[in-house]
């Protein structure tokens, strides 16, 4: 499978998702498996990967928490002129989608979903399995229109959604242009699996070139479940300003980058680069195999340099920024 300076009085957001191993296991299909988590709730395991979507908390809540409620998700909407645009970059079984429009169904107003993934699956499998899962109840109709013909028009309460399925290799569609033939996005939903099971999704060409197809003029931020060193050093080198984002679950923080300072709360500081320039495992990835090394020298000057530390104002002083392992 593949987050302040404010847009029309509105702050906005772009994201990257995880997962624990006690488990009860339900149906099978040839990769997806329907398993319990530890608090009880059901979840999709792929054994292609190796990993559980939405580990921690289960889908419904760790989706909730993580992509809606931190996005601010319905207070932009209510405020917001025009389509509000999600990209959903690791479609899976839709319980992000899904939460985002459970939450936004009595806002009048106009939300674009455009999902990606390499795969149908996941989704096919988590309407088979909708009574089980719980979230994707009610929504059946929806999502068999988007897996027959890859865009579904809908009113769901009083906002009208257009969802899109955008099947295919995401890296490659963003490095053929495709990015910026799509509206750019107010919000990411960013729930790749982890760069050790799928490193072609966290490549620094990849971020380098979705930071490309932002909008300049229209501030946005990323939201991931990771805090590994390497992703942070990644992001920041493909153009983000990056901090430190909420806890969820298992988790005690997550990451929240961004296009402007204004968006990061914590940003990282002084004492976060100096430990990424001390740690084995920074180095961002090239290419799409996964590895953990220190960062080579030329790397390290290009982090040092990077606005974030070298006390660059933008719209606001960001000297004194926060200092966050």
């Amino acid at each position: 499978m593949v987050p302040a300076i404010r847009e029309n009085g509105l702050p906005v957001f772009i994201f990257v998702s995880f997962v624990s191993f006690e488990v009860n296991q339900f149906c099978v299909s040839n990769d997806y498996q329907l398993v319990q988590l530890a608090n009880g709730e059901k979840t999709l395991f792929s054994s292609a990967y190796g990993e559980k979507m939405h580990p921690g908390l289960g889908p419904v809540a760790e989706a909730e928490l993580l992509y809606v409620r931190q996005m601010q998700i319905c207070e932009r909407l209510k405020i917001g002129a025009g389509e509000f645009v999600i990209w959903d970059i690791g479609l899976g079984g839709a319980a992000n989608a899904i939460a985002a429009l459970r939450a936004t169904r009595e806002i009048s107003g106009s939300l674009r979903l455009i999902s990606f993934d390499n795969t149908a699956e996941p989704l096919e499998f988590a309407l088979k399995n909708a009574a089980a899962l719980n979230y994707p109840t009610g929504y059946e109709n929806p999502i068999a229109q988007l897996l027959s013909e890859k865009h579904v028009a809908f009113q769901n309460g009083n906002c009208a959604v257009n969802w899109e399925f955008h099947l295919g290799d995401f890296p490659a569609w963003l490095a053929s242009k495709n990015g910026g033939r799509a509206p750019a996005p107010h919000a990411v939903f960013y729930d790749a699996f982890s760069p050790a099971k799928n490193p072609a999704m966290w490549t620094l060409p990849v971020f380098e070139n979705l930071f490309h197809t932002l909008d300049p003029a229209r501030p946005c931020a990323l939201t991931t479940y990771s805090r590994s060193t390497v992703l942070r050093t990644t992001l920041l080198l493909a153009g983000f300003f990056v901090g430190v984002g909420h806890a969820t679950g298992m988790k005690e923080e997550t990451t929240i980058a961004a296009n402007t300072p204004d968006l990061i709360a914590e940003p990282l500081g002084q004492r976060w680069l100096e430990r990424a320039l001390r740690s084995d495992s920074a180095e961002p990835l090239r290419e799409p195999v996964y590895s953990r090394t220190a960062l080579k020298p030329v790397t390290a000057e290009k982090l040092r340099r990077h606005p974030q530390f070298s006390g660059f104002s933008g719209n606001n002083p960001v000297d004194g920024l926060r200092e966050n392992l």
